[in-house]
């Protein structure tokens, strides 16, 4: 039972596994606050729109309403959170890429021998191999 808790408690002060803790709350933080801005902002900006506007609508077959509004709401939650996140991605993406030096093309060290075809340096001005004279 000791090693069990002593592996259990090894493997919840992991710092990934602390991270992941971490973004989950703030990710369900950052839910709320998507939902709240829907429901009070976006919502009543489609409720404006004459005609079809309605969000918190409903529709009855016998004694079961089917509320579509709290689907919408719940799309346009998502939409919002996937656009958001998308944009979040691709910044850290960015700024990751910035520090990192980028891979220079270094010349080639090697040239081929246009007599014998085996590979020579590239200042050589006479093959070793088949001594013939380069002129390139």
């Amino acid at each position: 039972m000791k090693n069990f808790i002593r592996e259990f408690k090894e493997f919840a002060l992991k710092g990934n596994v602390m991270d992941m803790a971490i973004g989950v709350i703030i990710g369900a933080a950052f839910g709320n606050i998507v939902t709240a801005l829907t429901d009070s902002f976006i919502n009543p900006l489609l409720q404006l729109i004459p005609g079809n506007g309605e969000v918190g609508g409903a529709f009855y077959i016998g004694n079961v309403a089917f509320t579509y509004g709290a689907f919408i709401s719940a799309v346009i939650n998502f939409l919002i959170m996937a656009f958001v996140l998308f944009c979040l991605v691709k910044a850290i993406n960015k700024a990751m890429s910035l520090g990192k030096k980028k891979e220079e093309e270094t010349a080639p060290l090697t040239k081929k021998c246009p007599y014998c075809c085996t590979e020579i340096d590239v200042k050589a001005v006479k093959c070793p191999n088949c001594t013939s004279d380069i002129k390139e």
